[in-house]
């Protein structure tokens, strides 16, 4: 595997010249910050903006961008989070029946019995590995993600896809973990995938935002009016940096994997280590499955040390490894996830691969460690 694949290599060019076929003389090569609540309508059947809820001229770039990306019609949202409620209120209704991961972002978990189960949407729980073989028959939607967060854990999307439409099911895929250009879900068979773009795509930590796409009109328009009505919007600004951030996470993505097979490798063979998983390693359990539908082993890894007392010692020591939840970002980071609540060892640690220059980001791994 490779971190971006050819045809992903053409994508990523298509996105840094998005907006050419509409540029005219003088116009800006960066799409310009519009911030605006109204717009001057004095002729409502004409068209165009008309208030800030609806729509804005810096979300349709963005969406623009993220359409090349996904290959499919996008709609933005204000955080990842956002977009999985937008993607789940316009799939499910009272009676519904929802398949999660019991192993996922356990956000996700905490809206579907706080606010979904309350509200008569039946819920179930599968960890990502069973979704292979699971029997689907009355689930109104099959939500998965994978590689699961924070157990990278990998279910065959394709698999899952054709047994949940068999059985009547929509699939929506959270794909956070990997991005379009390391796995394609919509291609796989999936109806529409969830996404925070606050991670690798915009990729400096200093934004909140997510999206949805699809490629059925109709499952897409009621995502959109969700958005319109429920008021989940994204700021302009914000959708303005996740736009100059995916001009980068071709490259940024390329160093991130690249790394992070490396460190993957080292961790795995070092004696204060008790367990490590990531994707692209040839003994992990995922590897056979991430090599048909992921273009890398991605820039996340998950390893084991003796304890929690161990593992808090060693994120505290080591200089390259900001101590912060969340993930994709140029700088690395890392937690004990156990702190959140998952079921995983207490000296689990969550490692999200940056940008740095691997030798050095491993000496100093390796430093505290020792």
């Amino acid at each position: 595997m490779t971190a971006v694949a050819d045809d992903e290599g053409l994508r990523a060019a298509r996105l840094l010249h998005h907006r050419k076929a509409r540029l005219g003389q003088g116009d800006p090569i960066a799409p310009p910050l519009i911030s605006a609540a109204t717009y001057h309508v004095p002729d409502h059947t004409k068209g165009g903006y008309s208030y800030g809820r609806a729509a804005n001229p810096t979300w349709d770039e963005l969406e623009a961008q993220l359409s090349l990306l996904e290959d499919a019609p996008v709609v933005a949202f204000p955080s990842g989070m956002a977009a999985i409620s937008g993607a789940l209120m316009a799939t499910l209704t009272a009676g519904s029946r929802v398949v999660l991961p019991s192993d996922g972002y356990y956000n996700t978990r905490l809206l579907a019995e706080e606010f979904l189960q309350p509200f008569g949407v039946h819920v179930e729980y599968l960890a990502t590995t069973a979704y292979d073989t699971a029997e689907f028959t009355g689930a109104g939607v099959v939500f998965l993600e994978t590689p699961s967060n924070p157990g990278l854990d990998v279910c065959d999307i394709t698999l899952v896809a054709a047994r949940a439409h068999a059985a009547g099911a929509l699939v929506i895929a959270d794909n956070t973990t990997m991005t379009p250009l390391l796995q394609r879900p919509l291609d796989l068979g999936v109806d529409l995938v969830v996404a925070a773009d606050t991670k690798a795509p915009s990729g400096h930590s200093d934004l909140l935002a997510g999206h949805v796409a699809g490629r059925d009109p109709v499952l897409i328009d009621r995502v959109r009016n969700w958005r319109r009505l429920s008021g989940a919007v994204p700021g302009a600004f914000e959708a303005w940096l996740v736009h100059r951030g995916i001009e980068t996470l071709e490259v940024r993505l390329s160093r991130m994997c690249a790394s992070a097979q490396v460190i993957a490798e080292r961790l795995a063979a070092h004696p204060r280590v008790l367990a490590v998983r990531y994707p692209g390693l040839p003994g992990d359990p995922s590897y056979a499955v991430s090599q048909r539908q992921m273009a890398s082993g991605g820039f996340l890894i998950t390893f084991t040390l003796a304890n929690a007392v161990v593992a808090e010692r060693f994120l505290a020591e080591c200089p390259f490894i900001a101590q912060s939840t969340s993930f994709g970002a140029t700088h690395t980071s890392g937690e004990r996830r156990a702190r959140w609540g998952d079921a995983v060892p207490e000296g689990l640690i969550r490692l999200s691969v940056g940008v740095e220059p691997v030798e050095p980001l491993w000496a100093a791994i390796a430093a505290a460690l020792g």
